[in-house]
Parts: C-alpha cells; sequence; structure tokens
C-alpha cells in the first residue's frame, strides 16, 4: 500500500508537534505548516531525526494564497492526502471596549477560516483518499471555550465554537463519503499558548500535548463505521458541556 500522509497546520510546538509526532509513529508521511520558520525547521528536524518523512512549509494562513500553495506543495511531495489537522490558531485576549480589528480578523482568519479553506482546497485528495479506505480523516483543533462563552477571550471562542459547528456541518456534509471529521475541545494544556495563565494554575496541573495526540491514534484506529464528532477534554472537576 501506498505510504499514507497527513498535513498538520500549527505544526511547530505543542498540539500540532504532538500530533505530527504521533502521525509519524503510525507511518504516515507529514507535511508541517507553521507561520515562523526557525520553530518549523526546529520541529522538522526533531522528527526527521526519528526518521519520519517530513515537508515543511512556513506559511501565514490568514493569507488564502498560502493555503492554496500549502495544499498544492503537499499535493506535488506525496500524491495523496489522508489526515488533514487544522490545529494552527491565535488567541488574543482583550475585553471588547478595547478589541482591535486587526487582532479580530487576525483570529477569525486563522482559526476560523484558513480551516474552511483548507477543506475545500484538499477535498479532491480527501475524496481519493476515501474511495480507498474509507477512513479519510480530518481533525480541526477547537477548545473547551467553544462550548461557552469567555470574557476577555470571547473573540478567540466564538472562532473556535465556529469551528465546532463547521465540523458538524462537514460531518453532515461530507461523513457518508468516508470523510471523518472531528472537533477536538480542550481545556488548558501545557503550551506556550497557555503561558498566560500558569501563574494562577500550574503547568503540572493541565494536560499534556500527548493527551491530546492520542486522542487522534483512536480516531485513526476505529472502524470507518465509527464517527466522532467531538471529543471534550477536561481537567479533574471542571465543568462539562
Amino acid at each position: 500500500m501506498t505510504q499514507r500522509t497527513a498535513l498538520i497546520t500549527g505544526a511547530s510546538s505543542g498540539i500540532g508537534l504532538a500530533i505530527a509526532s504521533m502521525l509519524g509513529e503510525e507511518g504516515y508521511a507529514l507535511t508541517l505548516v507553521a507561520r515562523r520558520p526557525e520553530k518549523l525547521e526546529a520541529a522538522a528536524q526533531q522528527l526527521e531525526a526519528a526518521g519520519y518523512p517530513v515537508l515543511q512549509i512556513a506559511a501565514s494562513l490568514q493569507d488564502e494564497d498560502a493555503v492554496k500553495t500549502v495544499v498544492e506543495q503537499h499535493r506535488e511531495r506525496y500524491g495523496r492526502l489522508d489526515v488533514l489537522i487544522n490545529n494552527a490558531g491565535i488567541g488574543i485576549g482583550a475585553p471588547v471596549a478595547d478589541l482591535q480589528t486587526k487582532h479580530v480578523d487576525m483570529q477569525i482568519g486563522v482559526n476560523l477560516r484558513a480551516t474552511m479553506l483548507f477543506y475545500r482546497e484538499a477535498i479532491d485528495l480527501l475524496r481519493d483518499a476515501a474511495r480507498e479506505h474509507r477512513n479519510a480523516l480530518v481533525v480541526n483543533t477547537a477548545s473547551i471555550t467553544a462550548k461557552y462563552g469567555e470574557a476577555w477571550l470571547s473573540v478567540y471562542a466564538a472562532t473556535k465554537a465556529g469551528i465546532v459547528n463547521w465540523t458538524e456541518s462537514m460531518h453532515r456534509e461530507l461523513s457518508a463519503e468516508g470523510i471523518k471529521s472531528t472537533a477536538l475541545c480542550p481545556g488548558f494544556v501545557d503550551t506556550p499558548m497557555t503561558d498566560f495563565v500558569k501563574g494562577s494554575i500550574e503547568a503540572s496541573a493541565m494536560m499534556t500535548p500527548q493527551d491530546i495526540a492520542e486522542s487522534v491514534r483512536f480516531l485513526l484506529r476505529v472502524s470507518p463505521a465509527c464517527c466522532v464528532p467531538e471529543i471534550q477534554f477536561v481537567r479533574p472537576g471542571e465543568r462539562m458541556m
């Protein structure tokens, strides 16, 4: 069988890098996408040292042409796409009176719009994979804030709620073809993105990126008859929705 492939955005650290490493363990050739070339290079070197095939692409996913270029370069390298991980995300906190339009646009563009565009640009590759094995998979990183409003992180929470709804729509639209969509909704995970709250919550009390990556391993292994549209991750004692 031709080696299966995965494209992971936001892959230079945290959840994205953990998922990429797990996919490499599972035998997938990898395309890593991130905004900062120096961090992406370090992540790629780490995965290549483990023996995984890696294509790295530095890109700002607010840019529609960048999304198109990422998918086209993946297509040229591998010729197929079995797993798409829409993990890139930006959170910029501010009270509503202080919202800056450029920060609103950035979060909507990266967190929500780019996910939609990746589906559009990659749909033919995903359909080819689904025709082959009926287990093409798209994983969209949302957040537990998608399940309830959050002061100060209101724009971020709204984009993640959009991801949950978009994932459900894609489940209804594509799953009968063998293209599965899952939204991951984690609470605080010990990554650079949660550094802002580590003064009040110890990193040791947070979930790990590997916790989230293991959920994706589970999604890879369920049968074509099983779809999991959403997974919530909460710390002990936290509320569930």
